[in-house]
Formats: C-alpha cells, structure tokens, sequence
C-alpha cells in the first residue's frame, strides 16, 4: 500500500496556473505507475494524465494536452501536475492514483491507490 497525499488546489482565474503536488509514502514509490484524475460535480470521475515509472512516458486526455504537464521526482516521493491556461470546466477535485500494473491506464478501477482530493476552481 502507498499513502497519497495531493496539495496545492485553490482559487484561480481563467488563464493562470497552478501546480498540484501528490505525495506518497509506504511502499517504494518509483515502482507505481502514477495518475491524476478530477471530478467535477455531477459527473464522473475522469482521467486527466498519467506518467510512468521512470518518468520517461505520459499520458494525456484530449481536454489537458497542450496546457497540463504530469511529473515526477522519485527523490521526493512526489507527483506534479502544472496546469497552464486553466478554464472554469477545469474546475474539479483532482485525485492523485497509484498504480502497480503497467502500462499506463484511464480507467480509474486500474488504479489500487487514491489520495483524499485537493480542490481547483477557476472563475471566469
């Protein structure tokens, strides 16, 4: 098991930036697959990026690619999510999600971890 811990969520207006941080502890963290997954409300949870192991393959959904960047420092135990030229239908819960299986995947019973959520809202 690994705990997951996200950070960095808050108010923000259309067009800025924010970066969310996912922290882990328990189990050696560079051996999980790591995901970041929002929920808006009303809907369903949704895939937004995901990174490999080494750091060296992401993933991407439609609606983030070319604004958001998934990283990752296995130093520090931690997973990053810069978001760049926010939109108010980005506004959600953010999840961060480990994953033991491989290769990177959108569908959130893939994943066997979860962090407790940090809020974003973008105004307009």
């Amino acid at each position: 098991q690994v705990q997951l811990v996200e950070s960095g969520g808050g108010l923000v207006q259309a067009g800025g930036s924010l970066r969310l941080s996912c922290g882990a502890s328990g189990r050696t963290f560079s051996s999980y697959i790591m995901g970041w997954f929002r929920q808006a409300p009303g809907k369903e949870r949704e895939f937004v990026a995901g990174i490999s192991r080494g750091g060296g393959s992401t993933l991407y959904a439609d609606s983030v690619k070319g604004r958001f960047t998934i990283s990752r420092d296995n130093a520090k135990n931690t997973v990053y999510l810069q978001m760049n030229s926010l939109k108010p239908e980005d506004t959600a819960v953010y999840y961060c999600a480990a994953r033991t299986g491989s290769p990177i995947r959108t569908m959130e019973g893939e994943y066997d971890n979860w962090g407790q959520g940090t809020q974003v809202t973008v105004s307009s």
